[in-house]
């Protein structure tokens, strides 16, 4: 059966950009919502032996299985989101991500805009994320509880633009969140960690 991953700092550590009671209800509700109907839907199958990402490819690759995908999902999406920001985080990237970023988008200000603005621009529900796709960094917005790891794009960092994840202290500025995303909570060493693994 699958727990809720732990987060990788205090609920209060990313304030004031996103708040402790933002984290409270996002990690504390939603998320473990997520663990918690995941392991209700797997309970006394042969799914319940699995681990996390070969369920999700499993679930994905059924259609009668839709609402265990959208919560499995959900628990990788979530975990690998925390983990792609830090308290003071932001600044710049290093080494080959570096050297990558400014081959494949033109330099870190033009990966920031494309970032931003799809983030923005994902109509309703889902992430955005910077992916590796054949050796070449994109950004691409998922909807819902997509996820790249059920294709061939290789995840480097992900921002979370469901609502629950900025309206407590952004209100409806989604692009206000996004900005301060990308400025000061990215944690571009776990994002050089995944690029590192290529």
């Amino acid at each position: 059966m699958h727990e809720l991953p732990a987060l990788p700092y205090a609920e209060d550590a990313l304030a004031p950009n996103i708040s402790a009671e933002t984290i409270s209800f996002h990690y504390g509700k939603h998320h473990k919502a997520y663990v918690d109907n995941t392991n209700k839907l797997i309970a006394g199958t042969e799914l319940e032996k699995l681990p996390l990402v070969e369920l999700i490819k499993v679930a994905a690759a059924d259609p009668s299985k839709k609402g265990l995908f959208n919560n499995s999902a959900q628990i990788w999406n979530h975990d690998f989101y925390w983990h792609s920001m830090k308290p003071k985080g932001g600044g710049k990237p290093t080494g080959k991500l570096a050297e990558a970023i400014d081959r494949d988008f033109g330099g870190l200000d033009k990966f920031y805009e494309e970032f931003k603005t799809k983030g923005a621009g994902q109509f309703g529900s889902g992430y955005v994320w910077l992916v590796s796709s054949g050796g070449v960094l994109k950004v691409i917005g998922t909807a819902n509880a997509e996820t790249p790891i059920t294709t061939a794009d290789v995840p480097i960092l992900t921002s979370d633009v469901w609502e629950h994840t900025y309206y407590i202290d952004y209100r409806n500025r989604r692009p206000d969140y996004l900005t301060t995303f990308v400025n000061e909570l990215i944690n571009w060493d776990f994002a050089e960690e995944n690029f590192a693994k290529l």
